[in-house]
């Protein structure tokens, strides 16, 4: 059977993906903005994990595969595979950060906490399209899978590096749009790799288990609307008091922050 590629992302989707990307890359530098004024910069950290991996990564694959179909095939999702993807990438964020963090955000544990998260949200990419099931039958190719592993470490340290070491709200958007790019630029990739047969579709199967793209689009975005906005309040995009980044300097021998910072 022929190995091509015959499915379609929608013309809308892969916009409204990379929007989505770039608002929680940037609520996400801006959480990390507080938590460098914050005494206690802990849940500031979760914030930004729930901004960047939920919001930033996991929405923004959720979105840009509601724009996916294959021709003459059924698309269903798994439902719990899907939701244990979003746990995956928010935990992989907040690891990534905690890593950079403790470890006083030095080249060694850059590359350690990029490492390791990008491998976590390359895991959360394919644990997604593992969770689509359709009746036509898909491929992947090893070496363009490899290189969206690659791209996801690389935008993942690039993300932990901005996270600690980006200041003001221009500089913010100015990284945010560079993760999305990043961000996106992963997930297409890894789409990207997979193939599907056309001649082999089971045409005389039935319909596969799991929910519809449309039946999981409402929630999604009645979800995703309240916790941005709520991120938003909480967050705000005021940069900090400058008494309060004096005061910070002041207890740079915090085990939370390098002395740069």
């Amino acid at each position: 059977m022929p190995d091509i590629n015959e499915f379609t992302y929608g013309w809308l989707t892969p916009a409204l993906a990379y929007l989505l990307s770039v608002i929680g890359s940037l609520l996400a530098l801006r959480c990390m903005t507080r938590a460098r004024t914050s005494p206690k910069p802990r849940g500031w950290i979760i914030t930004a994990a729930v901004a960047l991996g939920g919001t930033g990564i996991w929405v923004m694959h959720f979105v840009a595969m509601l724009g996916f179909s294959v021709h003459d095939g059924s698309v269903r999702y798994n439902v719990p595979i899907t939701l244990l993807s979003a746990m995956l990438a928010v935990v992989v964020v907040w690891f990534g950060l905690r890593v950079v963090v403790r470890r006083q955000g030095g080249t060694y544990s850059l590359l350690i906490g990029g490492t390791i998260t990008g491998l976590g949200v390359a895991a959360m990419h394919y644990a997604g399209m593992y969770a689509m099931k359709t009746t036509v039958p898909m491929t992947y190719d090893f070496w363009i899978v490899l290189l969206s592993v690659v791209i996801a470490i690389a935008a993942a340290t690039a993300a932990l590096w901005f996270a600690l070491h980006i200041h003001g709200m221009l500089a913010s958007v100015g990284a945010a749009l560079i993760m999305g790019v990043a961000v996106t630029g992963m997930h297409y990739t890894g789409m990207y790799a997979m193939h599907t047969h056309s001649e082999g579709a089971m045409t005389g199967m039935s319909m596969p288990a799991g929910a519809t793209a449309h039946a999981l689009l409402t929630p999604l975005i009645i979800g995703v609307s309240m916790v941005t906005i709520l991120m938003f309040l909480q967050v705000g995009i005021t940069d900090p008091e400058e008494p309060d980044l004096q005061r910070v300097r002041r207890q740079r021998a915090s085990r939370y922050w390098p002395s740069g910072n």
